[in-house]
């Protein structure tokens, strides 16, 4: 089924179920250009358990854009050289192209510390501080993914969060210093179809975060273990996090102030691969929809104040105009892969 006529009988789905349920994958670039860049940062393993351990996941998010659109970046994983680590990567991000409007993963897979109110990510040499990461890409205008998969990692929330951003970590807190296990599980569901919840065939960052929240759940329980890490997702810029007992599903259930902007809807739409068999939007038309699906947003809130007939009425142009854009993408795939007539 072609996603025009997806997106047609959409108005019919979500008249009744309602938008938010309903998550279109973002995709950008075209097939000769990157979809995305992804950054790994391995971290010092301490003991060779460790390092075992963090190369397993790091190969993990390998294997995932091994055959993909994604510009992969690899730091920590080959030999010490002469430049440290930390100053590697204060170089790449310096050097990295913004504004664009291609994603930037970067992925910290490792251990992390927490003393005097200082969170850091330990490296090999000197380790990098949240404040000091945040100050090196606070240049950088473009959408940007940042997940910490290491101990005592939820100061990063704090210091990274801004609006255009999503940010992961796999703890709540910097006094949550024992080996978190959550970066694993998210190596692993950001590539499994498992965590796919809404069924479109590609996981978002909010999916990849639920399923691996549920993962860690299940390895304490298991063991009989009172869980030592508690993941938190920010991507409305306000820096607080969200953990996941908030969540029912991919619906938001707690809510302590009902005027708090919630998290989840930006990771909700990131996604690192594509949807199988869907056609990529360029970065104008990722804008367009993402201001259409907005305003679908907004309209759903007022829809208890309007009269039946506008509220469709409305609903059915906006949803028109997303298939418009859908329909583009699927006659600019289907020309790209035509098989060129021999004369």
């Amino acid at each position: 089924m072609n996603r025009w006529f997806t997106v047609a009988l959409g108005i019919t789905w979500i008249a009744s179920n309602g938008f938010a349920n309903y998550v279109w994958a973002d995709q950008v670039g075209s097939e000769d250009e990157a979809t995305a860049e992804l950054v790994l940062i391995v971290g010092a393993g301490g003991t060779d358990e460790y390092a075992a351990a963090f190369a397993e996941t790091a190969d993990q998010w390998k294997r995932h854009v091994e055959s993909s659109s994604v510009k992969l970046h690899q730091l920590g994983s080959s030999a010490i050289s002469k430049t440290s680590d930390r100053d590697q990567l204060k170089a790449w991000i310096t050097e990295a192209k913004s504004p664009t409007s291609t994603p930037l993963w970067i992925v910290l897979i490792g251990h992390g510390t927490y003393a005097q109110n200082v969170a850091k990510f330990n490296l090999r040499g000197p380790d990098v501080s949240a404040s000091e990461l945040a100050e090196w890409i606070k240049p950088l205008d473009r959408p940007m993914v940042i997940v910490n998969g290491a101990s005592a990692s939820g100061p990063f929330i704090n210091a990274l969060s801004a609006p255009g951003r999503v940010i992961v970590t796999a703890t709540q807190s910097g006094s949550e210093h024992n080996y978190a296990r959550f970066g694993h599980f998210f190596a692993d569901a950001i590539g499994s179809l498992d965590a796919d919840l809404d069924h479109d065939e590609a996981v978002s960052v909010q999916e990849a975060f639920l399923k691996a929240n549920a993962a860690v759940q299940t390895f304490y329980e298991s063991e009989a273990r009172i869980s030592s890490e508690h993941a938190l997702i920010d991507d409305n810029g306000d820096g607080l996090g969200t953990p996941f007992k908030a969540f029912r599903g991919k619906n938001l259930s707690l809510v302590a102030n009902r005027d708090q902007q919630l998290d989840g809807g930006r990771a909700a739409k990131m996604t690192l691969l594509p949807a199988a068999n869907q056609a990529p939007l360029l970065p104008e038309e990722i804008q367009s929809r993402d201001a259409i699906e907005s305003e679908i947003e907004t309209l759903q809130s007022q829809k208890a104040t309007m009269k039946e007939s506008a509220y469709y009425d409305a609903l059915e142009l906006l949803m028109l105009k997303l298939g418009k854009l859908y329909q583009a993408a699927d006659e600019r795939q289907a020309a790209a892969t035509a098989t060129p007539k021999s004369k």
